[in-house]
């Protein structure tokens, strides 16, 4: 099946940087609760934005395949929620 709409890629987007979370989670500290992790992530600056590169990550391998495939608009829902990740993310690194 050949999927290339943008509200796919937005869910696809959004879905993502959730799934790279959990498996910085099961990577960094799979032995603690997950709310714990939450928690600790929420007080470490610089975990949290490791955790938030990471996802990120994950959504830039989405937004590679959405390409090569040829699935623009895919990509454009995928970049779009990217973006609007990123934005935030840094002005978080830089002034708090």
């Amino acid at each position: 099946m050949k999927i290339n709409r943008f509200i796919p890629g937005i869910i696809i987007g959004l879905l993502c940087p959730v799934i790279g979370i959990l498996i910085f989670y099961f990577w960094k500290a799979g032995s603690s609760p997950l709310q714990y992790f939450l928690q600790v992530l929420a007080e470490n600056k610089s975990l949290l934005t490791a955790a938030i590169s990471f996802s990120l990550f994950i959504n830039a391998v989405a937004f590679t395949l959405a390409v090569n495939s040829g699935k623009d608009k895919m990509a454009k829902g995928i970049f779009i929620i990217t973006l609007i990740i990123t934005i935030p993310a840094i002005i978080y690194k830089l002034f708090f």
